[in-house]
């Protein structure tokens, strides 16, 4: 029980388990991941493509390798990546969640491995090309456990790619304050200040993790247009990846 309280807080399950089914509703309680997830998508995409050395051109140009989307909501990943040609598991300790996104996959003709369940519950042998921690860390008890766990599951030569929340002033106006408060973009709660992590600190875990940081990029909204762009600025969201070596 004690070693399952480092994955799992049950205040923050309850709540997405409450989401749940309003995950896909683009206007609803989860707008905010929907407008975030074109520029999520297009970084993953290059740094996969580059790391893996595919041809961008390919329809599926992931076709023979395999990812673990942990803390996968209903979703929103999980299925472009599976589209993408990959062998995708998603685990999410929310059973609400992982059974409206099994439920989306199916009506989409998708075949994603869905599990109800945290990361340190994973056999030890069940590895993976990817492992992506995205908008996951701010929402877990113990940041340097899920990242090491992460990293035990990454095959040799394997690519970890990471997103949250930057732990500054400028952060709590937008993410909190702004999108939670002012906007409503989010229900109010969703953020705690307290448990956003620097890149530094996330960088930091990677390392004692046994991987090798690799790449930092910034994320920032268009009020105008309406959209997240890809950016040098991490002071709100940002993404970090980390290489396993393949010794």
């Amino acid at each position: 029980m004690a070693e399952a309280a480092r994955f799992r807080d049950e205040a923050e399950i309850g709540r997405f388990n409450a989401l749940a089914r309003e995950w896909w509703d683009p206007n609803g309680p989860m707008k905010p991941l929907h407008r975030l997830n074109p520029a999520r998508l297009s970084f993953m995409r290059e740094e996969m493509l580059s790391h893996f050395g595919r041809a961008a051109q390919a329809m599926r140009p992931f076709k023979g390798l395999s990812l673990l989307d942990i803390g996968c909501g209903a979703g929103l990943v999980s299925e472009p990546m599976a589209r993408m040609g990959f062998s995708v598991s998603g685990i999410d300790p929310a059973e609400e969640n992982i059974a409206v996104a099994s439920d989306h996959a199916a009506k989409g003709g998708l075949s994603i491995h869905y599990r109800a369940t945290t990361i340190e519950n994973l056999p030890d042998d069940e590895l993976y090309d990817v492992v992506t921690l995205l908008e996951v860390v701010e929402h877990v008890p113990d940041v340097g456990a899920i990242i090491t766990e992460a990293a035990k599951r990454l095959k040799p030569g394997g690519l970890l790619i990471g997103s949250t929340i930057n732990r500054t002033l400028k952060a709590y106006g937008l993410a909190i304050i702004g999108a939670e408060y002012v906007l409503r973009w989010l229900p109010r709660g969703t953020h705690d200040w307290d448990k956003f992590v620097t890149p530094e600190e996330f960088e930091a875990q990677l390392e004692a993790a046994g991987l090798e940081p690799a790449a930092r990029r910034g994320m920032v909204f268009n009020p105008l247009a309406g959209t997240w762009v890809l950016s040098g600025d991490c002071d709100v969201n940002y993404f970090v990846t980390a290489r396993k070596n393949a010794d």
